[in-house]
């Protein structure tokens, strides 16, 4: 086996997450020997966005989450001036509540419309039917109904 092929597991992630961009970053470098200059300045340039970029996800990441005692992190709900949250991140906390208790109400508003148009739909099929009222409520017609029929 060739030993820059292969990975070898490591119980840190971050380790071999370092080793793996080692190793793309060697192949990256000896393949840009080979490509033309105007290509090679426009890679450049794109790695440096990248890079830019990166750098500015990460210093973003990190000053968002407010931990609290032991590393945790909170939504404040406080109003002492300073460390209250804007309205919107309330509202938002609350989004997911509100649209889940719709959703129940739709679901339920669904199930009942589809029982009502079945019973709408049995109905219809017996005032359609041949028969008079006074049979379906004839003690030999629920045995004429349990019967297998051929």
């Amino acid at each position: 086996m060739n030993p820059t092929t292969t990975l070898r597991h490591s119980a840190d992630p971050e380790a071999a997450q370092a080793l793996f961009a080692r190793r793309v970053v060697v192949h990256l470098n000896e393949g840009a020997a080979q490509v033309q200059p105007d290509v090679a300045e426009r890679l450049r340039f794109a790695r440096e966005q990248a890079l830019a970029r990166a750098r500015a996800q990460r210093s973003v990441a990190a000053m968002t989450v407010e931990p609290v005692g032991g590393g945790v992190s909170a939504l404040r709900w406080g109003g002492n001036g300073r460390n209250s949250s804007p309205l919107w991140v309330k509202i938002g906390s609350v989004m997911p509540l509100i649209v889940l208790v719709c959703g129940l109400l739709l679901i339920r508003h669904w199930h009942a419309q589809a029982e009502i148009d079945a019973a709408a739909e049995i109905d219809a099929a017996l005032l359609a039917d041949d028969l008079p009222p006074s049979a379906y409520s004839d003690p030999g017609f629920s045995e004429f109904l349990k019967s297998p029929r051929d």
